[in-house]
């Protein structure tokens, strides 16, 4: 009898990738700082950290032909609080951002157990097949070995250094791949800090004017609205207790959020989005209404911010007249 059964196709079939990103943040900007900048501490260098995720992003799709499940960013901070760049990175799509301790020191304390937690706990779960691993510390080999035990492939990322290497070598031995990010590749996001120097200021225009290059006497007039017959005009709000509700914010992030993460804030005036946002949502909760049909009101809410921060920072920039 003729078997007119189909011979099954036995050959390898393409399987698309489910990959994470873990980028060791101390180390990422540790060693940038260092070849692009000569720098040996994070406050001598600001990082356009969104715009570097998003191309570190991008660089692993290039490399690795699938989904990706997330980015994870592994950082430190004072008590765990975020700082003003952390909490925007937070915010990024895709990003999911992990915090050990800075000490008194200037110490990162559990990050390295939280990027090997992380990486084991995925490849046992079975969540990815590729982790790509941007780091280089030599603790990280007991977590790669674990996770290729699981059978996820380990893509080790490092930064080109200036000399020698920066990466521990047990660490590029065990990685299944491995990449040196160029100095060419990371220039574009990282920038020398800009000094804070106290402007010199005849009068007390608000912060936002003299940042600006404007003065209150070029800001337009808001033509008058004509209300409907037998309607009442509504009352808008009041610019002093504007002002003082966008001080007193400004002093409670001071006390909660440490001077330091206000520091990044510096030279101002403008705030990053997600910051912004904040501001206005506790001011609204403290004055009991929404500032949001106000747009000058926005703009008296920073100029009281800022006041307070400038006097906390010795520059020498005073709140708007009234």
């Amino acid at each position: 009898m003729e078997d007119h059964m189909a011979t099954p196709d036995l050959s390898p079939h393409a399987v698309a990738a489910k990959y994470a990103v873990l980028v060791d943040v101390g180390y990422l900007y540790a060693a940038a700082g260092e070849v692009l900048l000569g720098a040996k501490e994070r406050k001598e260098y600001r990082v356009s950290a969104d715009e570097l995720i998003q191309a570190l992003q991008k660089h692993a799709d290039e490399r690795i032909h699938g989904e990706l499940l997330r980015i994870y960013w592994y950082d430190a901070a004072r008590d765990r609080v975020p700082t003003v760049d952390q909490r925007v990175i937070a915010q990024l799509p895709w990003v999911k951002v992990r915090l050990g301790n800075l000490n008194a020191r200037g110490q990162q304390k559990g990050v390295d157990a939280q990027i090997r937690s992380d990486l084991e706990a995925l490849a046992r779960h079975h969540a990815v097949s590729d982790t790509i691993l941007l780091a280089g510390d030599e603790d990280m080999v007991p977590a790669v070995e674990a996770a290729q035990a699981y059978g996820v492939r380990i893509h080790l990322w490092g930064v080109e250094p200036p000399y020698g290497t920066n990466q521990a070598e047990r660490l590029v031995w065990e990685a299944d791949t491995v990449e040196v990010i160029s100095a060419d590749f990371l220039r574009p996001f990282f920038g020398r800090a800009p000094q804070a120097v106290a402007p010199a200021v005849p009068a007390t225009p608000s912060p936002a004017q003299v940042f600006a290059g404007r003065t209150a006497a070029a800001t337009p007039a808001r033509p008058a609205v004509k209300q409907p017959p037998g309607q009442i005009a509504k009352l808008g709000p009041n610019r002093p207790r504007v002002e003082e509700v966008g001080e007193h914010v400004a002093q409670k992030w001071i006390l909660t959020r440490g001077r330091d993460n206000i520091r990044d804030l510096l030279p101002g005036p403008i705030l990053p989005t997600v910051i912004d946002t904040e501001l206005l949502i506790e001011a609204e909760k403290e004055l009991g209404h929404s500032l949001r049909p106000y747009p000058e009101a926005r703009v008296w809410l920073r100029d009281g911010f800022w006041a307070r921060v400038y006097r906390e920072f010795d520059l020498g920039v005073g709140v708007s007249s009234k």
